[in-house]
């Protein structure tokens, strides 16, 4: 059957079709710990180590580098080994480490390197829900979720390819350019249900109790909840947490659990809440002082030597690159800066380089707390339809800029921009004695004495808003729940 090799198109077609059944035949595996075959043909295990290593410089410079003691560190990478020697998979050497991020996160890349934060840590109760957490992304390191997501799209691009040759396209530059980070992509449904029903499985052989990994996942949705609360937007309390990357539910897990049970029985199951708590208590919490401070609408940056506030009902979130902060009736700012060579006057600045391509209203030059600053207006059109944007350069030193954004719709700009100048007018230098003064928050354990309350122990939290629900979210505490004398509880304190 050579009727159609006359046609070029046809041939290339032809061509595609059996690098498209070569993977498929040579990229089905069995894996050891599912039973399930997979396609995992663009990935091999090598591949995977090497995208791991890679990737493991470039994860910790963006999550702010690996946090705690020798003895954390220790600690969480003996945890992780002792569970995933409960795994299928021997041929893994796996590298565990704490991140230095407030955020409430785990995560695994390819080639067995598991990353859990601090800001995790602090949220957990005890050994077992923190060995869940670990033995759910063993599970999907065992499993090779990571290939399988990767092979799956390389797949998919080898069908769009076909099409783009058969129509004269330029397909496979498309291919060439789908990269390794598509293994960055969320996991399925699936995929995370059978992440849980491995992890159940590792930590019912080490003996953990199981139902730790349910009462985390409620204590993720607690805190979601609580944060989306403080901000001040209950409503998208699902938008920016670890079940976005993560999407499980408690029926699943308890689902998983109860699977567990019937072929992996816990006879005596482990929680180690006292000896877990002992191995957090001292961490921070919240930002680390060396990557700058929020404390409710106040700023400030002891390495950098700065500080500043956001406008009235901010709320600011501090990120690697930017400080970031969301206000009443759709406001929002954007804080960030660093060295500039050959910047000249500030108002020439903002004019001809960092907002060149932006028609610009009221461009004028003043000055803050002694330094040369400038500022303008503009207006823009997003799909929540026009904003007012003020723009503020300050020139901390000979090469230092830092820069502010304000955001607002058009029709509360009046109101609004009056808050802008003046939390652009409070950013200030600090002394060295004022900076040596920044403190971090930390997690502090201490035992509940006879009549104390869960109202009494909460006033003692650094906060000044919902500290009884703080308290409780941190101690995974439900709603009436007491306390009893002797019990380890954890506080925030400076």
């Amino acid at each position: 059957m050579t009727l159609f090799l006359g046609n070029p198109a046809l041939r290339r077609l032809a061509a595609a079709a059996l690098l498209l059944a070569g993977s498929l035949l040579a990229g089905c595996t069995t894996n050891p710990a599912t039973g399930e075959s997979s396609f995992t043909g663009f990935m091999s295990t090598s591949e995977e180590n090497k995208i791991g290593a890679q990737s493991h410089p470039e994860i910790l410079k963006e999550f702010g580098g690996a946090y705690g003691t020798p003895q954390l560190q220790a600690y969480i990478q003996n945890l992780g080994t002792s569970l995933a020697a409960n795994s299928e998979r021997k041929d893994v050497k796996y590298t565990f480490t704490v991140l230095n991020s407030p955020i409430v996160n785990a995560f695994a890349v390819p080639g067995g390197y598991i990353y859990i934060t601090r800001g995790l840590l602090a949220l957990a109760n005890n050994e077992a829900e923190v060995a869940g957490v670990l033995s759910h992304e063993i599970g999907h390191i065992t499993a090779r979720h990571s290939a399988q997501r990767y092979s799956q799209g390389m797949l998919a691009q080898i069908g769009l390819v076909g099409l783009s040759i058969l129509t004269g396209g330029t397909g496979l530059s498309d291919l060439a350019g789908y990269g390794a980070q598509a293994w960055l992509q969320s996991y399925s449904r699936d995929q995370e249900f059978q992440a849980d029903e491995l992890g159940v499985r590792y930590i019912s052989r080490a003996s953990y109790d199981p139902q730790a990994m349910a009462s985390f996942l409620q204590s993720l949705e607690d805190d979601a909840k609580l944060e989306a609360t403080i901000e001040g937007h209950p409503e998208t309390a699902d938008q920016f947490n670890i079940m976005q990357t993560h999407p499980r539910t408690t029926d699943r897990v308890q689902r998983a659990i109860a699977e567990a049970k019937a072929t992996t029985p816990v006879p005596s199951p482990r929680l180690e809440r006292d000896a877990y708590l002992q191995q957090i208590d001292g961490i921070i919490y919240g930002d680390d002082p060396s990557q700058g401070v929020t404390r409710g609408r106040h700023f400030s940056h002891p390495d950098l030597r700065l500080a500043f506030d956001a406008p009235a009902g901010f709320q600011l979130a501090n990120g690697s690159d930017a400080v970031q902060g969301l206000g009443p009736n759709n406001q929002a700012l954007v804080f960030d800066g660093g060295r500039v060579s050959g910047a000249g006057g500030m108002a020439d600045y903002i004019q001809n380089s960092w907002a060149k391509s932006i028609r610009l209203q009221s461009l004028e030059s003043t000055t803050i707390n002694g330094m040369e600053a400038a500022t303008a207006t503009a207006s823009g059109n997003t799909s929540q339809g026009q904003v007012f944007v003020r723009l503020v350069a300050i020139r901390y030193d000979a090469g230092t800029i830092y820069r502010f954004i304000y955001l607002c719709p058009v029709s509360v700009a009046a109101s609004a921009d009056a808050g802008f100048r003046q939390s652009a007018a409070s950013f200030r230098k600090l002394s060295a004695a004022e900076a040596a003064e920044i403190k971090p928050l930390r997690v502090r354990l201490v035992t509940v004495k006879p009549g104390d309350t869960v109202s009494s122990l909460a006033r003692q939290m650094a906060f000044e808003d919902y500290q009884e629900q703080r308290f409780r979210v941190l101690n995974g505490l439900t709603a009436g729940q007491g306390l009893t004398a002797g019990q380890h509880v954890k506080l925030i304190v400076e």
